[in-house]
């Protein structure tokens, strides 16, 4: 079971029962600022972990700490102006992948967090139970539970929604935080593919980071196989290597940071094998979800 604790305000979440690994419990979303005065407070704290690790704030790539440092690639767009964005940084076929969903006469505009968001955040997520290959986590969610779920950073999120003749088919929550806005969450309805909405929901966040003076859109990690980087690259975003850091708070963290042993399995699986694995899962996904409709 994971522990959680707030310290200097921020959520730290520990996972693992033999070797503890804390992070942010809103990692991407929040960063660590003064590292060694954070690591101070997390000692003291009454959360145990064996292992603290961070990643460096994407506005600034150039390593500042001498702790143990290894890299984790993100996905962020760099923006100069709207206008620099539409004509020299995304291609024709994207370009036109947005006017489709004008043409559609989808509508996009920023929407209060309320119930009415809600229901229609949960009749999105409730259209299938498979999401890229692989079992979708929202689906059949309860009100409250997806309320909670969305509510973090109100203070500092735009809600982004596409709608078609009144009905939201889309939707994405864009966190603002010092230098960077970070995309939490897009996703539009299925049926509703042809009409591009989640082409335009991107448009629509770019159009806010340059209204905000936002330098840099963030949208997840760059990804290993089975990612969105196509989807991506064609909306102009790049991989960002930044600096992450594992800082060892136990004798067991120092042992297992120097075996090369801290970070989780799954990080230890080759490329070709995790291309095969999640091949395997999306094609058993499929099957199972198909059959349990018949």
């Amino acid at each position: 079971m994971n522990r959680t604790a707030q310290v200097k305000e921020l959520e730290v979440v520990v996972t693992g029962t033999f070797l503890g690994r804390a992070r942010l419990g809103a990692e991407y979303y929040d960063w660590v600022e003064d590292a060694p005065a954070f690591l101070e407070a997390l000692r003291r704290s009454p959360l145990r972990a064996d292992l603290f690790t961070f990643v460096q704030h994407v506005s600034d790539r150039s390593p500042h700490y001498d702790y143990f440092r290894e890299t984790d690639s993100l996905a962020v767009l760099p923006i100069t102006s709207y206008e620099n964005w539409w004509k020299a940084q995304v291609n024709d076929k994207t370009r036109n992948m947005i006017r489709k969903a004008g043409k559609a006469a989808v509508e996009l505009r920023v929407v209060p967090f309320d119930d009415a968001l809600v229901n229609g955040i949960m009749k999105i997520y409730n259209e299938s139970p498979v999401r890229q290959g692989k079992a979708f986590k929202h689906y059949q969610k309860d009100f409250e539970t997806l309320k909670r779920t969305h509510v973090t950073f109100q203070e500092r999120s735009d809600f982004i929604g596409a709608f078609y003749q009144g009905e939201l088919i889309g939707f994405a929550k864009l966190v603002h935080g010092k230098g960077v806005s970070s995309l939490m969450q897009i996703i539009s309805m299925i049926a509703h593919r042809d009409k591009a909405p989640t082409n335009a929901l991107i448009a629509k966040a770019v159009e806010i980071c340059t209204q905000k003076g936002v330098p840099f859109l963030h949208y997840g990690i760059w990804g290993r196989a089975g990612g969105l980087g196509d989807f991506k690259k064609h909306h102009a975003f790049q991989q960002f290597d930044t600096p992450r850091y594992t800082v060892p708070l136990t004798w067991k963290g120092k042992v297992m940071l120097r075996l090369k042993l801290h970070r989780n399995a799954a990080d230890y699986i080759p490329e070709t094998v995790m291309q095969w694995l999640l091949s395997t899962r999306a094609r058993w996904t499929q099957f199972r979800h198909g059959s349990s409709k018949k």
